[in-house]
């Protein structure tokens, strides 16, 4: 191609490869530690989308002249450790990660301008589409599907009348409607898998600092489901119930304690653009207030987690503009 790579371009390209090349570490032991042959399958098909991502990424990168990302290696993996988690946490698992996965490439194809590389965003999000499908039928197969709540089919068209349809705290406090139960439910469930995660990697990391970052990560977690089921339970919903009894007592790690916390941050970071997408679809006040607030939290959080990677050297810097000022003064 003529045209060089664009900012956008660089940096959702550097992304899906930092993202997939952790996948393509921990795949591999989920696949070493698996029985259910349906499973298999689908962890089969994320690995591969996985390795397809990262070498697309990598050949368009060289054609670049850009440095490819040190990302992980084997060395981040222990494929002969014991199984840290059970078959049915795959697929939670695969759509957790999945997610995120969608909303990065959704949002590269209008931002991105040469068309191989819209071309690559395009197909690595139909696979990842995909791959969602097929996990989410599994998962309705083996009976392992949580639905979001269920609601009345309304009888007629109706239109807001009053400005008390905000209200949150005080006044005439109106039931849920369909979009704020959608996404108070979806951060449930990534709550929910979230915490999962976080017990297993509580339990198998090696460095005190990163342990004890887990377990204040996995007391936000289970501190915004409590929060959020309750805003659920006022309005008669169910919820997503937890998933850490799908965590085994092993405490040999079988990640490094470097991918396990790049896995977080990255997780945590994501989790920001799902409560900003669900504070934009709750018209309540006091949701709107809830979600800021998790917003904030999860940020400080995320810096702190950062920080911890650049005390130990973990931290790979994106690419970034010129620094006109430093090159100035030369």
């Amino acid at each position: 191609m003529s045209s060089k790579l664009t900012s956008a371009e660089i940096g959702k390209l550097w992304a899906t490869y930092m993202g997939n090349n952790m996948a393509c570490r921990i795949l591999p032991y989920f696949l070493q530690n698996v029985d259910d042959r349906d499973i298999r399958s689908v962890l089969v098909e994320g690995l591969r989308v996985a390795e397809w991502a990262t070498q697309i990424v990598a050949d368009l990168f060289d054609r670049e002249g850009y440095p490819l990302p040190a990302g992980f290696s084997e060395q981040d993996v222990n494929m002969g450790a014991p199984r840290l988690f059970d078959d049915e946490f795959y697929p939670h698992y695969l759509k957790y990660t999945g997610k995120a996965g969608l909303s990065v490439y959704g949002i590269a194809i209008p931002l991105v301008s040469r068309p191989d590389v819209r071309d690559f965003f395009t197909d690595l999000l139909v696979a990842t589409i995909k791959l969602m499908n097929d996990v989410n039928q599994l998962l309705e197969e083996k009976g392992y599907l949580i639905k979001p709540p269920l609601i009345p089919t309304p009888k007629t068209i109706d239109f807001v009348e009053k400005q008390s349809f905000m209200n949150g705290f005080f006044g005439d406090v109106r039931p849920l409607q369909a979009l704020e139960i959608t996404h108070i439910y979806d951060n449930v469930e990534n709550n929910a898998i979230s915490s999962a995660i976080l017990t297993g990697f509580c339990q198998s990391a090696k460095i005190e600092q990163v342990r004890h970052y887990f377990q204040r990560g996995k007391g936000i977690a289970s501190k915004h489901i409590v929060v959020l089921n309750k805003v659920l339970q006022k309005d008669d919903l169910p919820s997503h119930p937890s998933l850490d009894h799908l965590v085994t007592d092993s405490t040999f790690s079988p990640f490094s304690d470097k991918i396990m916390l790049f896995h977080k941050i990255d997780m945590f970071m994501v989790r920001i653009r799902s409560y900003g997408n669900a504070l934009s679809f709750s018209a309540r006040h006091d949701l709107a207030m809830i979600f800021a607030r998790f917003m904030a939290e999860v940020g400080n959080y995320v810096e702190d987690g950062a920080n911890t990677m650049i005390d130990f050297g973990w931290m790979e810097q994106p690419p970034q503009a010129a620094d006109r000022e430093a090159l100035s003064s030369k």
